[in-house]
């Protein structure tokens, strides 16, 4: 069966506020009863609250969309070691439902385009998943970011950064500004993310002609299917689409088509997707050679096999023949985006290693030392009492169970029988 295209959902701010609630618990239900929802971390990975956004979010999801939340931590580029990077990378493969909000556009646009993770979000959405990209994550999700701090605060030039582009391989050439209403400033204009008219009209002007600016309200969400190709607003303000074509606005309810945000261009504007390279046709009565991709099912499988009966050769064989063909893949000149693919499944198997490895129990003499040991204080209880056929009784009880038990000069010793012993 094909998969299903996936959702990406807009929010111009009030991702863990009581409006989106039902925004949120309408994409999990897509996934039944137990979607996998990740909240991804890193614009405010520079933050010393990090770790309290993220607690919010889990507790906004326990407690208001009744779904578990886990947290993909990836705060910065220099603060994780290899192992930990790849199992944030390895949660957010794995999400059904990915949650990126507060921080600084910027920040997160600098720690996250030089890792796997704007290619994996594509991904998820490609195949079927839901990207929620709110407030400061909103920023980043669009062919150009907004530099708000830098602007803002620090009085920079007037200037765009590249963002992220996660929405120009589904076919979007957009930036995306959120906060469109805002009115903090009081006395003064910070409509358009706190850039107010003036400001943002000349920062419009620096974008190339055919980029479009979507913005939307605070406390408003853009529901993007790519299933069905509609788009929908939801929350309580409005979204604006500013093209080549003059200003549209779109009030809460509204359904229209999502090639309006795409613009002239339309589908033509979505990114090739590669292709399985073509197999060469099999002699008659010749069984055709596995293709790529056959085979990295085949080693993940015996990976996961041997991970389940705990045996460490097929584990370390799976791990050493998947490096292998990568390599030689490499040699062949094989797609380079389907090596680059292969090269995140070998890295996801090392990760599932990890848990796998923490959830073992400890060597067996640990296990059982503490039972042992109060057998053994049984034992030298009965022989101080001159009870030798109890504390015989004991040690041949214990070496039927596998210890072995010496008497010597600075007192009894144990070990477990060798299986030559036994």
């Amino acid at each position: 069966m094909a998969s299903r295209k996936g959702t990406v959902v807009l929010m111009g701010s009030g991702e863990l506020t009581a409006t989106m609630v039902e925004v949120h618990k309408e994409q999990l239900a897509r996934f039944g009863t137990a979607p996998r929802a990740v909240f991804l971390d890193t614009p405010a990975g520079f933050q010393l609250n990090v770790d309290q956004i993220s607690r919010r979010a889990v507790e906004y999801f326990r407690l208001h969309v009744r779904q578990p939340l886990i947290v993909a931590s990836f705060k910065s580029n220099e603060g994780h070691t290899p192992y930990e990077a790849e199992k944030a990378f390895h949660r957010l493969r794995e999400a059904d439902y990915i949650l990126i909000g507060p921080g600084s556009p910027t920040y997160a646009v600098r720690q996250l385009r030089p890792t796997p993770v704007p290619d994996i979000l594509v991904r998820r959405v490609q195949d079927g998943g839901c990207l929620v990209a709110a407030s400061a994550a909103a920023l980043t999700v669009g062919r150009m970011t907004l530099p708000v701090y830098e602007i803002y605060k620090v009085g920079h030039d007037l200037h765009w950064v590249e963002g992220m582009n996660i929405l120009g391989p589904l076919g979007f050439d957009l930036v995306v500004v959120p906060h469109w209403n805002n009115a903090e400033g009081g006395t003064h204009d910070t409509r358009f993310c706190f850039m107010g008219k003036p400001r943002f009209d000349k920062l419009a002007a620096l974008l190339p002609e055919e980029v479009s600016i979507f913005g939307l309200d605070e406390h408003t969400a853009c529901i993007i299917d790519l299933e069905t190709g509609e788009a929908r607003i939801a929350g309580i303000g409005r979204a604006v689409l500013r093209s080549v074509d003059g200003e549209k606005i779109f009030e809460k309810g509204d359904r229209f088509s999502i090639d309006m945000l795409r613009g002239r261009a339309g589908a033509s504007k979505r990114s090739p997707q590669p292709t399985p390279s073509t197999q060469r046709p099999s002699e008659a009565g010749e069984a055709p050679p596995p293709s790529f991709w056959d085979t990295i099912h085949m080693l993940r499988a015996s990976f996961l096999d041997g991970l389940q009966r705990r045996d460490p050769k097929a584990i370390v064989n799976a791990l050493l023949e998947l490096d292998r063909m990568l390599w030689q893949a490499q040699l062949d000149l094989e797609n380079e985006e389907f090596i680059s693919q292969g090269r995140e499944v070998l890295r996801d198997l090392i990760v599932l290693l990890g848990p796998a490895l923490e959830s073992e129990p400890p060597e067996s003499a640990a296990c059982i030392a503490p039972l042992v040991e109060e057998l053994l204080s049984l034992r030298t209880t009965f022989r101080h009492n001159e009870q030798w056929e109890a504390a015989d009784a004991v040690r041949n009880c214990l070496l039927r169970a596998g210890v072995i038990v010496e008497d010597a000069h600075e007192g009894v010793r144990w070990r477990l029988a060798a299986a030559s012993e036994t």
